[in-house]
């Protein structure tokens, strides 16, 4: 019970890591890579303002800014300086592993002894876990209303049509240009703060944390849209949300089976391939046998 507690609290911290890469990679149709960057910032920056002694709320809010900060930087390497959204996010990525850094003042940053947002507010009666799974499900239910109620409003739609049509929205008047920046900075504040809340979990930050969130990321939008289809923006933020948390179940599981930790990165890169791949396979299967019926 212990580890099925465990499983979905974290599940739901990287629930907004997980959102906030699928309002790039499908609502924007951009392959930021900003997200490798963002989210050790997040956790850089609030455990730096925890261990002055800043309330942990001011350190999560303090750690989304700084993300949107990265995002927009990306964004205006992208629609200003005409670099490639691949390329922009990389060198974004690149110079926030100095500015990580800069922030911790060496590479790793123990929270051991201060108070984060899962002490501060720990419920009569329940333990870590349980408090973590609580505080987790609250967040992820706030930041999804307020994605579905911004995205449902007319510069919400505005960004959507943006990735989806960018030359008809162009042509309605639209600054798209300032859309993709928006829309860059909303998802890597959304990685940032759940960089935030993933190391005051924790209990410390890295400066290398970041490595491999992109296809974390990846995975739980994926694993989300396959499990539990797309078939309203709702459905999909659910469909994220309900990903995250399958994907860290699937970890728990071949973790318990014995696999070496240090196969972890692997095992998510197959795992992402397949679920890219399943579309193909289905249709594959489709048609061989529609093929033997005949």
């Amino acid at each position: 019970m212990d580890l099925v507690i465990s499983t979905v609290s974290q599940g739901l911290l990287w629930a907004l890591l997980a959102i906030g890469v699928y309002l790039t990679f499908r609502v924007l149709d951009i392959a930021d890579l900003t997200v490798e960057g963002s989210f050790p910032l997040g956790a850089a920056t609030a455990a730096t303002l925890l261990t002055a002694g800043y309330h942990p709320i001011a350190a999560i809010l303090t750690a989304c800014v700084a993300g949107m900060l990265g995002g927009v930087v990306t964004g205006i390497l992208c629609t200003k300086l005409k670099i490639p959204a691949l390329l922009a996010g990389i060198l974004t990525m690149i110079a926030l592993y100095s500015v990580n850094l800069r922030i911790m003042g060496k590479a790793n940053l123990p929270l051991l002894q201060q108070d984060t947002i899962f002490t501060i507010w720990q419920f009569s009666g329940l333990d870590k876990g349980m408090t973590t799974l609580v505080i987790g499900a609250i967040i992820v239910l706030i930041v999804a209303v307020l994605n579905y109620w911004f995205f449902g409003t007319e510069i919400g739609a505005a960004v959507r049509a943006t990735g989806n049509n960018p030359h008809m929205i162009r042509a309605n008047g639209i600054n798209t240009d300032a859309m993709v920046v928006l829309g860059l900075l909303l998802s890597n504040g959304l990685v940032a703060m759940s960089g935030a809340l993933v190391a005051q979990s924790n209990g410390f930050a890295d400066v290398g944390m970041g490595v491999g969130t992109i296809v974390i990321g990846l995975a739980s939008v994926i694993i989300g849209e396959v499990l539990f289809g797309t078939r309203s923006f709702k459905n999909c933020l659910i469909s994220v949300i309900l990903g995250s948390i399958v994907y860290r179940a699937v970890i728990a599981v071949v973790l318990q089976m014995g696999m070496p930790p240090n196969d972890l990165k692997l095992f998510t890169a197959i795992l992402v391939a397949i679920a890219l791949s399943l579309p193909l396979i289905q249709a594959r299967f489709n048609t061989l046998r529609k093929a033997v019926k005949k």
